[in-house]
């Protein structure tokens, strides 16, 4: 079995029912989720109108695994910065991307320059 890690997007696709979830769900039971994507995705839901309850009621409902961003993700995170600067990889973008690496998973995004990365880490395409 794969394991996977969920990009803000991927979450967020699911939450508003956005083109591609369908290709989400399959792999939410078991997935990890960083918790500065988990900010990310929290973040979003509020800047569209969603009130804080519901945002973290959306959330709770999907069957994935919330993981600590810790010192060693940081560092893998700040490692990474130059190999995704030409994407404009955010800092979220890579906190997800440090995850897959540290747990060998494949990461599942929306974004499909993701797909040119050279940094020894799998990644899915759901759109």
């Amino acid at each position: 079995m794969i394991r996977i890690v969920l990009d803000a997007s991927a979450v967020l696709a699911v939450i508003f029912a956005e083109k591609g979830a369908d290709k989400v769900v399959p792999h939410l039971p078991g997935a990890l989720l960083s918790c500065v994507n988990l900010a990310e995705v929290t973040t979003r839901t509020l800047e569209t109108g969603m009130p804080l309850e519901d945002s973290l009621a959306e959330i709770a409902r999907l069957p994935l695994r919330l993981v600590d961003y810790d010192a060693g993700h940081a560092h893998i995170t700040a490692s990474l910065r130059s190999a995704t600067k030409s994407l404009g990889l955010s800092l979220g973008d890579r906190a997800c991307l440090a995850l897959g690496l540290s747990r060998q998973a494949t990461v599942l995004t929306g974004d499909r320059d993701w797909r040119k990365l050279q940094i020894g880490v799998d990644v899915i395409v759901f759109r």
